[in-house]
C-alpha cells in the first residue's frame, strides 16, 4: 500500500519534501516480453507466363479473391493450336503405318508380286532356250526381201544416171533414186545382223539379268508371305512413341496458356493490360520488373506478423508459443497466434543484434488485419509465482548494483537486492527483502534543492 513517510532534517524541522512509499508484497504475475512488428503476406508472388506471349484474357480484377487452381489470364495460343494439330496428324500417321506393319500384307499385294515373279521366269526360259525356229524363218525371209529391193533400186539407179547423162532428167532424181538405193542398203545389213542374232540365241547378259530379276522377285514373294520384321515394327513403334511425346509436349504448353492460381489468396495488383505482351520472370522481385515480367501479384488470405526479439530473450521464445497480438488499427481488440519460424541468423541494426519471428494468426478474426499494419507481439515467457514484488520505480541501480530505499522509522536505509524477472511494472526480489518493509518509488536524488531532503548514498 502507498504511504507518506515522515522525513526529518538533522535540526528537527520537518522537511519540504514528502516521500512516497510502498509496501513490498507478494503476488503472481506471467512475466511478459513484447516486440513491435508488422503484418505481412505469408505468401506472396508475381504470376508470370511459363512462355512469353500476348496476354488474351484477364478474369480477374485487384481485390478479387481466387482459389487454387482457379484460372485468372489466358495467353494467345493460336500458334500452339495449329502446332498441336500437325503433331495429331503426324501421330495419326506413324499409328497407321505401326498397324499395317503389325497386320502384314494384303493377299492382293501377295498375288500382284506373285504373278510379276511368273513374267520374270518366263522372260528368263525365253531367253535361255535361244530363238524358235520360226523366228529364224522370219528373220532370212526379211532378208531375201530387203535384198530384192535393193536389186531393183540399183537398176533404178544406173537407168537415172544414164537418162542423166543424156539430159533426160534433173541431178535431182539421181539423187533422190542414190538415197532410195542407200535406205535399202542399211535395211539389208540390219536383216543380215537380225538373222546373225537369232541364229547365235540370246547373250549372256541378257540371261543374267533375267536371272537377276526372277531372284529379286523371289525375294519380294517370300517378303510378303513371311510378314513384316520385328525390327521393323520396333521401329515403327518407336516413331509412335516419339509422335506422342511431340503431342504431349505441345498440349503441356498449350495449357501452360492458361495462368492458373497456385493457392487461395487475393489479387493485390494487375501488371498487365490486354494485349501486352509478357515474358517469364525470372524472380518475384520488385515491382518495376513485374510490369514487363509478369502479369498480377497474388498473396495469401492467411497473413502472418513478423516481429524482431532482441538477441537476449530469444532463448525465452519459442516454436508453437502462444501470442497475444494488438493493433494500432484496432486499440479495442486482441488477437491470438503462435510462434510460427525463428530465423536461423540474427540482423544487426544500428548495433543491435536481433532475430526475426514469424508468428501465424488465428482465425478467423485475424482476417481484419491488412497487410502493412504495425502490431505490437506480447509473449507470455514465465509466471512469477508468489513472488515478493516491489515497484519498478523503487529500484536504484547504481555503481554499488541494484537496491531499493527502505523506511525505517523515518530514516531511509539503503538495501541491497537480488532482482529477478520484471512484469506489470513489478521487479521479482529473489533476495534482500522479508517481505514487511516499505520501499520508497522514485527516492529525491542526492542534489535535491538547499533545505530539502536528501538521501544517504548507497554503501
Amino acid at each position: 500500500m502507498l504511504g507518506v513517510g515522515r522525513n526529518l532534517l538533522s535540526n528537527g524541522r520537518p522537511s519540504e519534501t514528502d516521500a512516497i512509499t510502498q509496501s513490498v508484497e507478494r503476488a503472481t504475475l506471467p512475466v511478459v516480453i513484447t516486440a513491435n512488428g508488422t503484418v505481412e503476406a505469408e505468401r506472396s508472388i508475381n504470376l508470370s507466363p511459363k512462355n512469353s506471349g500476348v496476354v488474351e484474357t484477364l478474369l480477374v480484377d485487384e481485390g478479387d479473391r481466387v482459389t487454387q487452381g482457379q484460372v485468372v489470364a489466358l495467353m494467345d495460343d493460336s500458334n500452339l493450336r495449329g502446332e498441336l494439330l500437325q503433331v495429331q496428324g503426324q501421330l495419326a500417321q506413324q499409328e497407321a503405318n505401326l498397324e499395317r506393319l503389325i497386320a502384314g500384307d494384303r493377299p492382293e499385294d501377295i498375288a500382284r508380286a506373285e504373278a510379276q515373279l511368273a513374267e520374270a521366269e518366263a522372260n528368263l526360259r525365253e531367253l535361255s532356250s535361244g530363238s524358235r525356229s520360226q523366228e529364224i524363218s522370219q528373220a532370212e525371209a526379211r532378208l531375201q526381201r530387203v535384198r530384192t529391193t535393193l536389186q531393183q533400186r540399183e537398176v533404178n539407179l544406173q537407168r537415172y544416171e544414164s537418162l542423166f547423162s543424156a539430159g533426160a532428167i534433173s541431178r535431182e532424181d539421181v539423187e533422190q533414186r542414190r538415197a532410195d538405193r542407200d535406205v535399202a542398203t542399211a535395211d539389208v545389213r540390219e536383216a543380215e545382223e537380225a538373222l546373225s542374232l537369232a541364229n547365235s540365241g540370246s547373250r549372256d547378259e541378257q540371261i543374267a539379268q533375267a536371272e537377276a530379276r526372277v531372284e529379286q522377285q523371289r525375294q519380294s514373294v517370300a517378303a510378303l508371305r513371311s510378314g513384316n520384321r520385328s525390327e521393323d515394327i520396333d521401329q515403327a513403334r518407336a516413331q509412335v512413341i516419339s509422335a506422342e511425346g511431340s503431342m504431349k509436349t505441345t498440349e503441356a504448353r498449350l495449357q501452360d496458356t492458361e495462368i492458373q492460381a497456385p493457392f487461395d489468396g487475393v489479387i493485390n495488383q494487375i501488371y498487365a493490360e490486354l494485349g501486352a505482351f509478357v515474358s517469364p520472370s525470372v524472380s518475384g522481385g520488385n515491382t518495376e520488373s513485374a510490369s514487363s515480367s509478369s502479369i498480377l501479384q497474388l498473396s495469401s488470405v492467411v497473413n502472418e506478423v513478423v516481429v524482431n526479439l532482441p538477441e537476449a530473450q530469444i532463448s525465452r521464445v519459442g516454436i508453437g508459443q502462444p501470442v497475444v497480438i494488438k493493433a494500432d488499427a484496432f486499440p479495442d481488440e486482441t488477437f491470438t497466434g503462435q510462434v510460427a519460424k525463428i530465423a536461423a541468423q540474427a540482423t544487426v541494426s544500428q548495433n543491435v543484434t536481433s532475430f526475426e519471428v514469424s508468428l501465424s494468426l488465428d482465425l478467423p478474426e485475424a482476417e481484419k488485419l491488412r497487410v502493412g499494419m504495425n502490431v505490437e507481439a506480447q509473449f507470455e515467457v514465465a509466471r512469477l509465482e508468489n513472488a515478493l514484488l516491489v515497484p519498478n520505480a523503487a529500484v536504484v541501480r547504481g555503481p554499488e548494483g541494484e537496491g531499493v530505499y527502505v523506511l525505517e522509522g523515518d530514516e531511509p536505509r539503503f538495501q541491497s537486492i537480488q532482482a529477478g524477472d520484471t512484469a506489470q511494472g513489478q521487479t521479482e526480489v529473489i533476495s534482500g527483502l522479508d517481505g514487511d518493509e516499505q520501499v520508497l518509488i522514485s527516492p529525491p536524488s542526492e542534489a535535491e534543492p538547499s533545505g530539502g531532503f536528501q538521501l544517504p548514498s548507497p554503501p
